[in-house]
């Protein structure tokens, strides 16, 4: 089994001027010897961030930021199968009166379609998914 690292961990440590190495060490800490990972939607939150910088050397920062993350972490793409998840998901629980983040729905239907976890400080729209195992930081 493995984790998908949810954004708000990365933008959490990013926040705290945390490095990507000290970030690796809490990941490792909190996943313990399961594989850990980016999904290509968090990822594309983390560069809309990028863009939305209020200043350039923020902007600079945050590229620095992802540019490691890429280095040290695989991303994994959204794929047909995840669409499948995805949409099921977001058919069964809308039925329900349920409405699950769209982000955070792509992200879930990765880690799920992977059979991961997903990592994340916003645990509150990720157990809106059923069946996904959450590993709250």
């Amino acid at each position: 089994m493995g984790v998908i690292i949810d954004s708000s961990v990365s933008i959490a440590a990013e926040r705290r001027r945390e490095s990507v190495p000290k970030l690796i060490e809490s990941i490792e800490l909190a996943a313990g010897d399961q594989d850990a990972a980016l999904s290509a939607i968090g990822l594309t939150e983390l560069i809309h961030g990028i863009y939305r910088a209020s200043t350039s050397a923020v902007r600079l920062v945050r590229e620095k930021y992802v540019e490691e993350l890429l280095a040290n972490f695989t991303v994994y793409p959204y794929t047909t199968e995840t669409a499948m998840v995805a949409g099921r998901i977001d058919g069964e629980q809308r039925k329900r009166g349920i409405i699950v983040p769209f982000g955070d729905l792509l992200i879930g239907a990765t880690a799920l379609s992977l059979d991961f976890a997903v990592m994340t400080v916003n645990v509150r729209h990720f157990r809106l998914i059923p069946g996904l195992s959450i590993l709250a930081m």
